[in-house]
């Protein structure tokens, strides 16, 4: 039965929530001077457009919950064995449902914003709507004159896949999902979406105070409201951005936490421009210059996030990103989303360009504005820099329309379009973060500043030296990076200790950039100095199909064979499963049950049914023994998945100063059948050694048997089993072949394998007179992977970096969100 009701309920909510975000950006817009009547009328409007956005929400789940297969949006991104959690992800996994996430996160915001500054609610909440409005339009999923308006979460299977099916039983229903991509099946997809999206819809707040100021001619007043907003917002898309980056390296195969994809890079990009535009904004409220740059860099951040938004939802980057979603034709919605902001934007910029304060004094470079603008043009140098070689889908595009082929390819050299560039300019950063704290707090001139910056220069070149003779790093680039890192740690802990007695509030910069240099020295060490355990020493080529590096830096393991790698012996132990009351277990031992998520295991004659944790994963072991004696074990897995092969991931073995990263590159396919061998026989009797596969083993007993897999044997029938007990690298095991006399007539053979031993084994023939049985086995390849282990050095400071990055925009917002209700308290609305 199809579940209309939902569906139609799902859609009025998204109908309403489109129309009271144009009337409450109507109000909003009456009230911008101040009209207390349409100002709280547009309030109300908004609370009504939130209500109706938590009802699309709570539709949604329950569609997906309930595995309402009829439905084109449950059926693409959901299935019936997802665990709860990742239920929770299929919620965001396609574009309607991650618009989703941004409408509700705006509709928190908006609500914020209105019980928090009842001047700035009109101008502020005027934008707000505005964008709620081009938001909500992308999940309308309505044809108004053949022109498709977004893409609704509550059509039916059947209205947007057109199979045969349908035609002949239009109620057809799936008895269950595509469900979730297996890159997305990570604990991480679970809360990085969320983040991150609330770091998109935080950009907005700035740039709504900007461009409110600039509607009600509040030119330089709207600074103090948005400025712990624009803090607040590079804090959360930072660590956004940082939590997808730890997402790729646990879950994606290239090795790294960044691969300068385009849809990282789209992210990056505007998180650097309003990084730049706080500085810019800081140093606006200290000395009253550059008002009209950080205008531009406010404006600029939020654009460039729409424009990252063009680029990963339309389509145009093609098969150049892993991470970008499929056209669903709202590639126009998009582009004019875009294109309306921006023109506004430089509407009531150029609008109001004269009556923007500025300063003509010229700035000295003993200033403390010089070295802001110093940080901020590197910062905005970084983005522009990537923002150019990221663009070239778009390049080619605009070339098609004007009716030329341009055909630009995305970079294939990573290093030398993305990391050396970045490279050379994070030095400039560092060097520059760690000189210029010293400006921001006490007035220099040439003597001052060589006494403050002597003992910092001395320590940072000893640590250097040090670390440089340790580590033996002899890149040139590596080397200086190393340099500017240490000694923006170095000079920016001088300054927190000395801010720190005083007034722990001001610390929040010092903090923030000692995370930053961490983060640095965290990403030379582990992308520029990590070691691959695994390298192919022979001459064999593993694939023709894989490339050079791979085929260098990959080993092949056979099961139980230890193989030395570097300091490390290892020993690959077979394919597991991960069951919620044992842990990882054989996947040999386990039985399918009609209940999917359950599995029975057996040992020797025991039975336990368990219950399967993502039964669509395989897990391999792999075992690592240190030449110290240490040991661990590490299972990284695969997912055969029918849209997308075989999906692998890593498994990290973490520690203080190195992860251990190890991969699977390829193993056997498990739908082919075996390739055995002929079949060799051998007559033996009770206690009788012999070979099998270069095993030793031992016939210890012959039992007789009443049932067969649970069925029990009629009277006129006889079976028998053997005992066969063979010796392995490292345990024994039992081989039980079974031979069958039906009706005193027929004789069946039933043979049993050894997957570990790659052997099958069955009875031919009993032979009474001389007390003997007639064994028959067959060999095959023995279980193999092929696998990549690598040791990343000092990764941890990356991460130990990104949490100091965010303490110190915690402390920074707490100082000026201070500072802000001390002036809003008093009276002062700006």
């Amino acid at each position: 039965m199809i579940h209309y009701f939902e569906g139609q309920l799902g859609h009025t909510f998204v109908i309403i929530s489109f129309v009271t975000s144009m009337l409450a950006a109507y109000a909003f817009f009456r009230g911008r001077k101040q009209d207390a009547q349409w100002t709280s009328f547009g309030s109300k409007i908004f609370y009504v457009h939130s209500i109706a956005i938590l009802g699309i929400i709570g539709t949604l789940f329950y569609l997906i919950t309930n595995h309402y297969f009829e439905y084109h949006y449950v059926f693409s991104h959901s299935s019936k064995l997802l665990p709860v959690y990742y239920q929770i992800s299929c919620f965001w996994e396609g574009q309607e449902g991650s618009f989703l996430l941004w409408m509700f996160w705006n509709a928190v915001l908006g609500i914020i914003l209105i019980n928090s500054n009842k001047f700035w609610k009109a101008p502020v909440m005027l934008v707000m709507s505005l964008t709620q409005v081009f938001l909500t339009s992308m999940i309308l999923g309505v044809v108004i004159f053949d022109l498709k308006l977004g893409s609704s979460p509550f059509m039916l299977l059947r209205e947007v896949i057109d199979a045969p099916i349908f035609k002949t039983n239009p109620n057809f229903i799936p008895e269950d999902g595509n469900g979730l991509n297996p890159l997305l099946q990570n604990y991480w997809m679970v809360i990085h979406p969320p983040t991150l999206f609330l770091g998109f819809a935080t950009t907005v707040i700035p740039f709504a105070y900007c461009i409110g100021g600039l509607i009600i001619g509040k030119n330089k007043e709207w600074i103090r409201p948005a400025l712990p907003w624009a803090q607040f917002s590079a804090m959360i898309l930072g660590v956004g951005i940082l939590m997808g980056a730890y997402w790729a390296y646990e879950t994606l195969n290239f090795g790294g936490y960044w691969n300068w994809d385009p849809v990282e890079n789209a992210i990056y990009i505007p998180w650097l421009v309003l990084v730049a535009a706080i500085h810019v904004m800081i140093a606006y409220k200290k000395s009253g210059s550059a008002l009209k740059l950080s205008m531009i860099l406010v404006v600029s951040s939020f654009i460039l996030v729409l424009y990252a938004t063009f680029l990963t939802r339309s389509g145009i980057l093609g098969n150049s990103s892993v991470h970008s979603f499929t056209d669903l034709g709202l590639s126009g919605q998009l582009l004019i989303y875009l294109l309306v902001f921006l023109t506004l934007s430089i509407f009531f910029i150029i609008k109001r360009w004269k009556d923007v304060p500025s300063t003509k004094e010229e700035t000295s470079t003993y200033s403390r504005e010089f070295w802001i603008f110093m940080g901020s043009a590197i910062l905005c140098l970084m983005a522009f820099q990537v923002l150019v070689y990221t663009s070239m889908p778009v390049y080619n595009k605009i070339a098609a329309l004007l009716g030329f082929e341009l055909s630009l390819a995305p970079p294939t050299d990573i290093y030398d379009a993305y990391s050396l560039p970045q490279m050379i300019l994070s030095i400039f950063l560092a060097i520059l973060s760690g000189t210029g704290q010293f400006f921001w707090w006490k007035k220099m001139d040439g003597k001052k500043l060589k006494s403050e910056l002597t003992t910092p220069f001395i320590v940072s070149l000893i640590i250097s030296g040090l670390v440089i003779v340790l580590a033996k790093i002899t890149d040139p680039y590596y080397l200086i990076l190393l340099v500017a890192s240490v000694y923006s740690i170095v000079a920016n802990s001088k300054i927190f200790i000395g801010v720190a007695k005083s007034n722990i509030k001001l610390s929040g910069g010092s903090i923030a950039h000692i995370g930053v240099a961490l983060m640095l020295v965290g990403i030379l060490f582990s992308s520029g100095y990590s070691t691959i355990l695994s390298t192919n020493y022979t001459s064999m080529v593993w694939s023709t199909e894989f490339p050079e590096e791979v085929n260098r830096d990959n080993l092949l393991l056979f099961i139980n064979e230890p193989r030395q790698m570097n300091e490390y012996s290892m020993i690959y132990r077979g394919v597991r499963k991960m069951t919620r009351e044992e842990g990882y277990v054989n996947q040999n031992n386990l039985l399918p049950t009609i209940d999917p998520l359950k599995t029975v295991r057996i040992t020797g004659d025991q039975k336990d049914t368990l219950t399967l944790i993502n039964p669509e994963n395989s897990y391999f072991e792999v075992e690592y023994h240190s030449e110290e004696g240490k040991q661990f074990t590490l299972y990284p897995r695969v997912q055969l998945n029918p849209n997308m092969g075989a999906v692998y991931s890593p498994d990290i073995r973490r520690n203080l100063s190195a992860d251990m990263y190890t991969h699977v590159r390829t193993f056997p396919d498990p739908e082919q059948e075996p390739d055995w061998s002929d079949p060799q026989e051998i007559s033996v009797q009770i206690g009788d050694q012999f070979f099998i596969n270069d095993y030793v083993a031992t016939l210890t007993r012959m039992e007789p048997i009443s049932e067969i897999d649970g069925t029990p044997l009629s009277s006129n029938d006889v079976a028998v089993k053997a005992i066969i007990e063979v010796q392995g690298e490292y345990q024994n095991y039992i081989a039980e072949p079974v031979f069958v006399i039906r009706n005193r007539e027929y004789v069946g053979r039933i043979d049993d394998q050894v997957h570990d031993l790659a052997f099958r084994i069955s009875i031919q023939n009993i032979i009474p007179q001389d007390n003997s049985v007639a064994l028959a086995f067959q060999t095959t390849q023995k279980d193999w992977i092929i696998m990549e282990a690598v040791k990343k050095p000092w990764i941890n400071l990356l991460w130990i970096g990104t949490f100091l990055l965010v303490i110190g925009f915690i402390v920074a917002i707490n100082r000026r969100y201070s500072e802000f209700v001390k002036m809003r308290d008093k009276g002062v609305e700006a």
